[in-house]
């Protein structure tokens, strides 16, 4: 074979065998599945989406809000903002069950005594030891109210409205010797005395439907268990606490709540005179007393505080 022939047919099978070569590289790219390339050494990776707000219905903020709305304003207002702090709350229940026997200026010394490392706002309901048992007792219920207040706060106070003129509509929210009930165009529940704040007992499956005939709707809520809250607690709000409810807005300690969303992980609402305890260890210097069966069962049936004998 002539030289020319050879060094042809040689340079024809260099030419094949690259082909095939491509050929099969790009066959297994097709089949290899899609794959992001690796980030450089000194890239570190992008920080998590921060998380969404939740959303709730009318419907279902309805029924988040019915086990409160019928509530006096000031303990109303202390509960939606101690909600926002839901992990705090079981242990806020057990402290205040515990020291449940003091009350009036030592409640207030003790809680300052003992450096408790909770937000004000939870620190409020403390003298209410009923009222931090319900919540702890639903903590499903607590964080989604708590949620719904921070994200959608405009619309639990319409829920509220909703509930409280449902009730007004049926007969069973009006005035009495304990509360009194504004006509609108937004209801208000006050105290008469605003030292006495009283936690009503109500079914929300009676007291917002129609009464059928023949019920006595006068009976369906009890104003008949509450607490004195005097001056030893104006540091916490008590006293200086309202709504807005055509500003959708909420004050506690004169000062305009504003805890959202957005801010919650870092928003400190302005307390006068309370002092933030960290997550360290703190005092006890009180005798740890639960309350008895008894003393649980007046709040939950709308009864009168029962005198205390305990030794303290």
């Amino acid at each position: 074979m002539p030289h020319s022939q050879r060094k042809m047919k040689f340079t024809t099978a260099i030419l094949a065998a690259a082909l095939l070569i491509a050929w099969s590289a790009s066959t297994a790219l097709a089949q290899a599945p899609d794959q992001a390339p690796p980030p450089p050494p000194d890239q570190t990776p992008a920080q998590a989406p921060a998380q969404a707000p939740p959303s709730y219905s009318p419907d279902q903020l309805d029924k988040l809000v019915s086990r409160v709305a019928l509530y006096p304003d000031p303990l109303l207002a202390q509960v939606l903002a101690a909600a926002t702090f839901s992990d705090q709350i079981p242990d806020a229940a057990k402290w205040a069950d515990e020291h449940h026997y003091l009350t009036g200026d030592e409640l207030a010394k003790a809680i300052t005594a003992d450096q408790l490392p909770w937000d004000p706002s939870v620190q409020a309901l403390l003298p209410f030891p009923s009222v931090l048992e319900t919540m702890a007792s639903d903590m499903d219920w607590t964080t989604n109210l708590g949620d719904a207040f921070l994200a959608q706060r405009q619309d639990v106070m319409d829920a509220v409205q909703r509930m409280r003129q449902k009730a007004k509509d049926y007969g069973y929210l009006r005035s009495n010797d304990t509360i009194a009930v504004s006509g609108g165009p937004y209801i208000d529940i006050d105290p008469v005395d605003p030292a006495f704040i009283c936690v009503p007992v109500y079914d929300p499956l009676i007291v917002f439907w129609p009464p059928h005939p023949g019920f006595f709707v006068g009976g369906a809520i009890g104003w008949g268990f509450g607490l004195n809250i005097g001056l030893a607690f104006r540091p916490w709000g008590w006293g200086f606490v309202r709504f807005d409810w055509g500003a959708h807005a909420l004050f506690i300690n004169n000062a305009p709540w504003g805890r959202t969303w957005a801010n919650r992980g870092y928003y400190a609402h302005p307390y006068a005179g309370v002092h933030r305890w960290g997550p360290g260890p703190r005092t006890e210097g009180h005798r740890l007393i639960g309350r008895s069966p008894e003393e649980r069962r007046a709040p939950r049936e709308g009864r009168a505080r029962p005198e205390e004998r305990h030794h303290r």
